[in-house]
């Protein structure tokens, strides 16, 4: 179907070149330019959630069909593009699948730590979360709570929304010293870590785990891990995002230069963050904004000299 879509737009707006993922680059009709720089994802899904940029002249949607509006295109090509959306609709196919997202629930001897309780456990888990300099406003924020009992036993968990609110991931962390620290839930992670807390308007900050987030505060997105997931790249293109920063501890600097790059390759202000052998968690929100403040934009020559002395 993917073929079908590609097909039609190329009938449109001519050869096409693949640049990451689901995305393809084109020939900008608003603008005369030499390099391909219409971008769309050709990503099939029930929604018909397509989202396409020209870098040059700043036109912009989320679907095909308010490109297709735009360029008034013919009869036979609205024709064709309503039967390819139309047959995703009354079957749900396998192109649909991956809208299908796992269920996740909060484990059920999940409990609030906002809530008051006698439980020694909850003031062990707290005094965990104050050592590592999470607000109890933080705690409210993000809705961390913890476990005393079942599989989760003895852990903190930080739960993570998407944009409609949904459980959407959450991480375990135990909050007494053990052999095994983490758990967490064995479903997909290609999701937008914190997503209902994020502001697509303003600059963002990537970086590596829940706990680093929360302690940047400012738009932050953990990628719970070191690389990116499809969903959450879809979504800084598809919002347009200005400029973003890449803070990922030092012992994954290789993925923050191709993040870099990936995102540079997008018109994207991109900054890399140098930690040193330090992680945000445990710089504290002073000085790993301070950090980020003072960071400026890379360049060809900054990203050269990364790759040369850097990894």
């Amino acid at each position: 179907m993917e073929d079908r879509l590609l097909e039609l737009l190329e009938s449109v707006l001519g050869s096409s070149k693949k640049t990451s993922g689901d995305n393809y680059a084109f020939y900008s009709p608003f603008v005369d330019h030499y390099k391909p720089k219409l971008e769309i994802n050709i990503r099939i899904n029930s929604k018909a959630n397509n989202p396409w940029h020209c870098w040059i002249s700043d036109e912009k949607g989320r679907s095909i069909k308010t490109l297709f509006k735009k360029l008034r295109v013919s009869k036979h090509t609205w024709d064709e593009y309503n039967s390819i959306f139309s047959k995703v609709n009354r079957y749900r196919s396998e192109y649909d699948s991956a809208d299908i997202v796992e269920q996740v629930e909060l484990p059920k001897e999940f409990t609030p730590l906002y809530k008051l309780s006698n439980s020694y456990k909850r003031k062990h888990a707290l005094n965990y979360l104050l050592g590592r300099g999470i607000r109890p406003e933080d705690i409210v924020k993000y809705n961390i709570g913890f476990c005393d009992e079942g599989e989760y036993r003895d852990k903190i968990i930080i739960p993570s929304y998407d944009e409609r609110g949904k459980l959407n991931f959450f991480v375990g962390r135990s909050f007494y010293q053990t052999q095994y620290k983490h758990k967490n839930p064995k479903v997909s992670k290609d999701i937008v870590g914190f997503e209902l807390l994020i502001n697509w308007d303003t600059p963002l900050v990537l970086c590596e785990g829940a706990f680093d987030a929360i302690a940047i505060r400012r738009n932050a997105i953990p990628l719970f891990g070191k690389s990116i997931q499809s969903e959450l790249e879809k979504k800084i293109i598809g919002n347009s995002v200005k400029k973003l920063y890449i803070v990922l501890d030092s012992d994954a600097i290789k993925n923050a230069i191709r993040l870099a790059k990936k995102f540079m390759s997008y018109g994207i202000q991109t900054h890399l963050v140098d930690l040193g052998d330090e992680d945000p968690s445990d710089m504290g929100y002073d000085k790993v904004n301070k950090l980020i403040y003072n960071t400026p934009p890379l360049d060809l020559r900054r990203l050269v000299e990364y790759e040369l002395f850097r990894v």
